[in-house]
């Protein structure tokens, strides 16, 4: 079992910056590849950016350059570093955690709110 529990978004104009954090606790959590994924109203959830346990990083195309992950393995915390942020950024914000080999142990935070408007 996993938990995770997010932090830092909010509400920033276009061409600003925000970090949001997720820190992972239970008894897999520094086994799995950890992510955020975001999903806007009405439409499906999509990847942002994952970071496996020996740091690959996999990030979507619209999100490369400005956006960046990263992990701290001993507070057990991933950060997403938004840089340059658009009004198309809006969206809620979710941390995921999954185990590299069985798929079906995959967790979800509760989601954090990112609003890029003027």
């Amino acid at each position: 079992q996993v938990q995770l529990v997010e932090s830092g978004g909010g509400l920033v104009q276009p061409g600003g910056s925000l970090r949001l954090s997720c820190t992972a606790s239970g008894s897999i959590s520094s086994i799995c590849t950890m992510g955020w994924y975001r999903q806007a109203p009405g439409t499906q959830r999509e990847l942002v950016a994952t970071i496996t346990t020996d740091g690959t990083i996999n990030s979507a195309d619209s999100v490369k350059g400005r956006f960046t992950i990263s992990k701290d393995n001993a507070k057990k915390t991933v950060y997403l570093q938004m840089n340059s942020l658009k009004r198309e950024d809006t969206a809620v914000y979710y941390c995921n955690a999954v185990h590299p080999i069985i798929k079906a142990l995959n967790y979800w935070g509760q989601g954090t709110q990112v609003t890029v408007s003027s």
